[in-house]
Parts: structure tokens; sequence; C-alpha cells
């Protein structure tokens, strides 16, 4: 019976790492198609535009030359601001649905 049980185990211990590869394989993907994925957030009535990946890194800004006053810098640093932050937000939004499919909806810890 004991010869029985660690049959089991020890099969059961090869499908537990077979899947764990999987993830791996899955998860190192993901993290790829998210690098190259790009999302953007707008201010201004689209005047300045920020581009992020979903890896949430950000990957360029784009600024009308009409909205470039010498004169009023502040408002110019506001809508970088809000570009870069709706762009950013976008791109973690993505990252989570994109790791929620990815895990079923399990929360796995250092995962996200």
């Amino acid at each position: 019976m004991a010869k029985g049980f660690g049959g089991d185990m020890s099969h059961m211990m090869r499908e537990v790492q077979k899947q764990t590869q999987d993830m791996q394989r899955k998860l190192s993907e993901l993290e790829k198609d998210l690098k190259d994925r790009i999302v953007e957030g707008t201010a201004g009535g689209g005047m300045v535009t920020a581009y992020a990946n979903c890896q949430r890194q950000l990957r360029g800004i784009k600024i009308a030359p009409e909205v470039v006053d010498p004169e009023d810098v502040g408002m110019l640093e506001d809508l970088v601001t809000a570009a870069v932050t709706q762009a950013l937000k976008k791109a973690e939004e993505v990252h989570q649905e994109e790791m929620t499919k990815l895990t079923g909806g399990i929360n796995i810890p250092g995962l996200f």
C-alpha cells in the first residue's frame, strides 16, 4: 500500500512541476507581450500624449507645438503630468487584466 501511495505522490509532484513550468513559460511570453504593447494617455484635448508600455514604463511624450507657451510653463507641466498619469493607469489596468487571465484570478504573491 505504501508503494502505491508513493507512486501517486511521485506522479502528483511531476504534474505540479509540469504545471509550474507551463505557468512560467506563459508568464514569460506575457511579460514580453506587455513590454511590446503600448497604451497612450492624453491631456488638453490631445495636445499632449504620453506613451507607456504595459510593463508600466513611460516610452515617449508628444507635445503639440501650439501648447508650448513660455509664459505658462505650469500649464504644460500639468498637461504632461495628466497625460503620463493616464497612460500609466491604462498600462496598469491592461497589466492586471492580462495577469488575471493568466492566473485564473488567483492572486499569486510576488507575481503582480
